[in-house]
């Protein structure tokens, strides 16, 4: 029999998402597997995202739209507000697991059926909740690169467009701190690991994600070089951030993404950038990547058997 799967609900903060929010919107609906109810939370858009939200909801009583006050400047923390305004709308509700979902990805109609399964099983087969998987997702696919190689990236990262958590997690971790640069995401993931629980990506899927992260509002180098700017703000460590470089040197825009990434981050070094994390979840995100690069190495030089 199949394992019966955990009740979940969505959140969407969408700013400006005219362009690919339908697409969104539409591959939510065809799931197998509906949410109780999803709150899609425009964050003062003011290019008809609202409207377009608004012709579904009148259609379908589980999406709910909540309009934030307009505000001038794109940032993380405000989409970290946008999404507890939803997710207060939610939290009379009977559910197990949240979903935060991007306003620029589609998913293939068994998606979200997929990662609910990936819990029951879970749970089902360990008696003791914190060694539990609490956060899952999986790679995705942008319109300038394939998902990840993930024999040099961690399957226990879950990338930030889509990440789905049992909700017990994210109320213990605080849900997502307020972060005005970015790394929510991250910060969620290494949280969670930091209480000795696990997240992991299933590679077996991949979602759609419309644009390459971050550049709603910015071109891709620039992206790129806040990126590594953002590795420095979690604590990522120099060592590390030179293999990550050079790895991204490999994806586009070639040799160029990969520098600018690490111009990024040695810029932040030297600036002494303030870190808006604990220090103990800086000391655990480079013991974390210490191991892997050990683990990694170590297969680079075992001989062939």
């Amino acid at each position: 029999m199949p394992n019966k799967l955990p009740k979940y609900v969505l959140v969407t903060p969408a700013r400006n998402e005219a362009a690919f929010i339908e697409k969104t919107i539409t591959s939510v609906i065809e799931q197998t597997v509906l949410p109780v109810k999803w709150v899609i939370v425009s964050d003062g858009s003011t290019d008809g995202t609202d409207e377009i939200v608004q012709r579904f909801a009148s259609q379908h009583f589980w999406i709910e739209l909540v309009r934030q006050p307009e505000r001038r400047e794109r940032n993380f923390a405000g989409k970290v507000a946008a999404f507890n305004a939803g997710l207060q709308r939610l939290r009379n509700l009977d559910f197990e697991v949240v979903g935060n979902v991007d306003a620029d990805v589609s998913f293939e109609a068994d998606y979200f059926a997929f990662l609910l399964e990936k819990l029951a099983t879970d749970a089902k087969s360990k008696k003791q909740y914190s060694l539990w998987l609490v956060l899952e997702g999986t790679p995705y696919r942008d319109p300038l690169n394939p998902p990840y190689d993930y024999r040099f990236a961690s399957i226990e990262h879950v990338t930030g467009p889509c990440q789905v958590f049992r909700r017990s997690c994210f109320e213990a971790i605080g849900g997502y701190r307020p972060v005005r640069g970015g790394c929510i995401d991250r910060i969620a993931d290494i949280s969670a690991r930091m209480k000795g629980w696990r997240t992991r990506t299933f590679t077996e899927k991949t979602y759609l994600h419309y644009r390459y992260t971050g550049t709603a509002e910015q071109g891709v180098l620039t992206a790129k070089f806040k990126d590594g700017g953002k590795d420095y703000s979690v604590g990522t460590s120099p060592i590390w951030e030179v293999f990550r470089s050079c790895y991204q040197m490999t994806k586009k825009p070639l040799i160029i993404g990969g520098v600018v990434t690490a111009l990024g981050y040695f810029w932040a070094a030297v600036r002494r950038m303030e870190r808006p994390v604990p220090r103990e979840l800086v000391e655990f995100c480079r013991r974390e990547q210490m191991q892997r690069l050990k683990q990694f190495t170590g297969r680079m030089l075992r001989p062939n058997s």
